[in-house]
This record gives structure tokens, C-alpha cells and sequence, in this order.
């Protein structure tokens, strides 16, 4: 029982301590994320064009700066990057209450994404460092099951605080949220550190034994937070030799088809629910026990589905498993627009918990990507560059979907399902092209982390 009891836990104790940061966090965002819209258009007196035109700014401003975030993560370090990403994002929480008009909003919006983009590259960086190759995809598993299980908690609480109706406790959810993110800051910043480049790319060791005959141990504490340096050598003239992320085409191109394939997002938030409401005659209620069976089934097998998704072939198949349920779910949906009662419950329901088996397999697969094809010494930077091509490979994703589903139907839905077919066929000639890119650059200047003895 005692051992049944402990492979339901995360493998290590940092990825228990880690899992229980990500709970804590995604209490404060999903408490204040529950209401927001009420509190900007209720309390602030926007109208919905306003909060959408300032997401949106806010959106491409991110967009932007997602590189040059990144590389301040490996500049600084990781762990520093992402602490003090998340203190200042905690504060930023505290200007909530005092924000009056559309100008005050965009500014305090966009602060908010910038940061929160920033100290999301430190956490990537960090987290691809602190853990084992072995261990690193699992433990990353458990942490996203935390956030689910956070963000439902954070959900209830918010739903309570609407439910009072009273403008009061609505202001003060932004002050509650800044509170508990305040608290997040100072675990993170707790936290081990972490080795920059810690474990290298696993799969190019043999590419680095070359490049580096004789040679090669890890530097522990020489090496940590950035600040290390190889013999005679340091950090910043060795990563210098390499090319940057923007520069990895094949990089953003696995990243781009990886956004395709993350367009699950918008068929699990956007397109279904839409869909059931239009386009079926299924109960609205229903609703609500889909996106519960999502978060339970988040929980209760991201860990398995991660499962031998810690190398590039594994990566690869846990992306093909992901690409097969999304087309399930694309067919399964589509033939409820002519079914009626039960049929079509039971369908709906069938079609989503197949779009959630896609979520948890893609998530999987970009988890060992990302680790195996990132140059070890600029994580931080390839942790940006990823964001942009997930950011190309899906913004576009909630316009075309909900209009070819519900202006053309079964075709519409045939269409959504090729789209993603075409992003897993084109997925393994970007990753194998990401590879070989890394093993020229690590054949010329090997990671920093791996000192050289002549």
C-alpha cells in the first residue's frame, strides 16, 4: 500500500517541492482568473472591446520581447530570473484596485504578461537544469497535474468571491492573488540551484565526446546559476561561439507544429463548448461536467502519458498518439450536429475526453522536445524562441476553427482534423532538422558545462 501510495508522488523531493509551488501559484492565477473579466468591465468600467484590444496589445508586446526575456533568464540565471519575475508580478497584482480607465489597463496588463513571460523562461530554464534527463519529463508531469489541481482550487475560490456579488470582495481578489503569488516568490527563491546547462543534451553525448576528446566531467559548483566557467574559458565566450535560437530554424519549426498540435486548447475552451451550444441539442450543463472530466483526467494521467516521452523518438510518438486523438475528437463531434438526446451527450463527452488524451500526450511530447533539441547554455533563450513558434503555430487557431466548424460543419471539422495531420507529418523532418543544427553547433564549441582538459 505504502509503495503504491508512493508512485502517485513526484520521483524526487525537489519535484515534490516544486509540485507544491505549482499548486500555490495556480491558486493565486486561477482565483483572480476566475473573475476578471467582472472585475474589469464591473469595477473598472471597460466594455468587452476594451479588455479584448488590451489582451491583445499586451499579446503582441509579449511576443516581441519573448527572445530577449529569455536571454536575460540566461544572463542572470534561471532561478533569479524566475523569482524575481514572479515577486514583481505579485506586485504588479497590487495596482489592480487602482486602475481607472482603458490607458491604466493596457499598462498594467501588459507588465503583467512581460513578467510573467520573463519569470516563464527562468522556470524552463530552471527546471530543464535542476532535473536528471532521466527524471526530468516525469517530474515535469507531476507538476503540471499540481497546476491543474491549483487552478481548480483557485477556480472555487474565485467562484466564491463572485458569487457574493458585492464589488467589495471583488476588488479585494487581486489583493488576495498578489498575497499568494508573494509567497510563491519567496519559495522559488528557496529553491536548490540549479547548474547551468545541468545534464546537457542527453542525446548528442557521443557528439560532445568527439568534439571534445579526453575529456569531460560536469563542474558542480563552479557551474551554478550561470556563473560558471570552463578551464581557462568562460561561459559567455564559449556560448558566444553558437548560434542563437532564432538562428535554430528547424527549432522553430518543431515549436511552430507543436503550436498546431496545442491547438487542442482552443477545441477543449473555444470550439466544443460553442459547438454544444449552437450546434447540438445537448443540455448546457453539460459544460461543466466536461471541464471537470478534463481537470480530473489532467490530474490523474498527465504522469502516465508522459511516460517514455524523455527522448526524441519517444517525443515524437507521444506526438503522433496526441495527433490521433484530436482527429478522434474531430470525427466523434462532428456527426453530434444530427444526433439527439443521450447520443449526443454521450458523444460530446467521448469527444472531449479524446481532445484531452491529445492535450496530455502533446504536452508530453513538447516537454522532451524542448529539453533534448535546446542548446544546454542558452535555455533560457530557447525557452523564448519556443514561445514565438507556439505563438505562430496557434494564434490563429480560435478564428479558423470556430469558423469552419460552425459556418461548414462535418467539412469544417474534416479540415481542423488535416490541419493537425499536416503539423505531425511535418514535425519529425523540423525536430531531426533541430538536432543535427545543435550537433554542428556543439561540435564547435561544446557546452560550457562540460569542461575541456587538453
Amino acid at each position: 500500500m505504502r509503495e503504491r501510495l508512493t508512485r502517485l508522488l513526484p520521483p524526487s523531493p525537489l519535484a515534490r517541492r516544486l509540485s507544491a509551488q505549482s499548486i500555490l501559484f495556480a491558486i493565486g492565477e486561477g482565483l483572480f482568473l476566475t473573475g476578471n473579466a467582472v472585475f474589469f468591465t464591473h469595477v473598472v468600467g471597460l466594455t468587452a472591446a476594451q479588455v479584448g484590444l488590451g489582451l491583445t496589445i499586451a499579446g503582441v508586446m509579449t511576443f516581441c520581447f519573448a527572445v530577449p526575456l529569455g536571454r536575460l533568464a540566461d544572463r542572470l540565471g534561471a532561478k533569479r530570473v524566475w523569482a524575481v519575475g514572479a515577486g514583481v508580478e505579485a506586485a504588479v497584482y497590487l495596482l489592480y484596485p487602482a486602475i481607472h480607465g482603458f490607458v491604466a489597463y493596457v499598462a498594467v496588463i501588459t507588465a503583467i504578461e512581460l513578467v510573467g513571460a520573463a519569470a516563464g523562461a527562468g522556470r524552463g530554464a530552471y527546471t530543464l537544469d535542476v532535473f536528471s534527463r532521466e527524471e526530468r519529463v516525469r517530474s515535469l508531469a507531476f507538476m503540471r497535474s499540481a497546476l491543474n489541481i491549483g487552478f481548480t482550487v483557485g477556480a472555487l475560490i474565485g467562484g466564491l468571491a463572485l458569487a457574493t456579488n458585492r464589488d467589495d470582495v471583488i476588488r479585494a481578489a487581486p489583493l488576495l492573488t498578489a498575497a499568494i503569488l508573494g509567497v510563491n516568490a519567496l519559495l522559488i527563491s528557496r529553491l536548490p540551484d540549479a547548474v547551468a546547462g545541468g545534464d546537457g543534451v542527453a542525446a548528442l553525448e557521443e557528439v560532445e565526446a568527439v568534439a571534445t576528446p579526453g575529456a569531460a566531467e560536469v563542474i558542480g559548483d563552479e557551474h551554478r546559476e550561470g556563473h560558471g566557467e570552463r578551464l581557462g574559458t568562460t561561459e559567455d565566450d564559449v556560448t558566444g561561439q553558437r548560434a542563437g535560437a532564432l538562428r535554430n530554424v528547424g527549432y522553430l519549426g518543431m515549436k511552430v507544429c507543436q503550436g498546431v498540435l496545442g491547438t487542442n486548447q482552443v477545441l477543449l475552451n473555444v470550439v466544443i463548448p460553442l459547438w454544444l451550444v449552437q450546434e447540438t441539442d445537448a443540455p448546457r450543463v453539460l459544460l461543466a461536467w466536461l471541464f471537470g472530466t478534463n481537470t480530473v483526467l489532467a490530474v490523474l494521467l498527465q504522469v502516465s502519458a508522459a511516460r517514455g516521452a524523455d527522448t526524441v523518438p519517444g517525443a515524437l510518438r507521444a506526438s503522433r498518439i496526441s495527433s490521433a486523438f484530436f482527429v478522434l475528437s474531430c470525427l466523434i463531434v462532428a456527426v453530434t450536429h444530427d444526433t439527439v438526446g443521450w447520443v449526443t451527450v454521450v458523444l460530446v463527452w467521448v469527444g472531449h475526453v479524446t481532445v484531452t488524451g491529445a492535450e496530455l500526450f502533446q504536452s508530453a511530447a513538447d516537454w522532451g522536445l524542448t529539453a533534448e533539441l535546446s542548446d544546454p547554455d542558452r535555455r533560457g533563450e530557447y525557452q523564448g524562441a519556443g514561445r514565438l513558434g507556439h505563438t505562430v503555430g496557434g494564434v490563429w487557431a480560435p478564428a479558423a476553427y470556430t469558423f469552419l466548424a460552425m459556418e461548414w460543419g462535418a467539412v469544417g471539422w474534416t479540415v481542423i482534423a488535416a490541419i493537425v495531420v499536416a503539423a505531425v507529418v511535418a514535425l519529425p523532418p523540423a525536430a531531426r532538422m533541430a538536432q543535427r543544427h545543435l550537433e554542428g553547433q556543439l561540435a564547435v564549441a561544446p557546452a560550457a558545462s562540460v569542461a575541456v582538459q587538453s
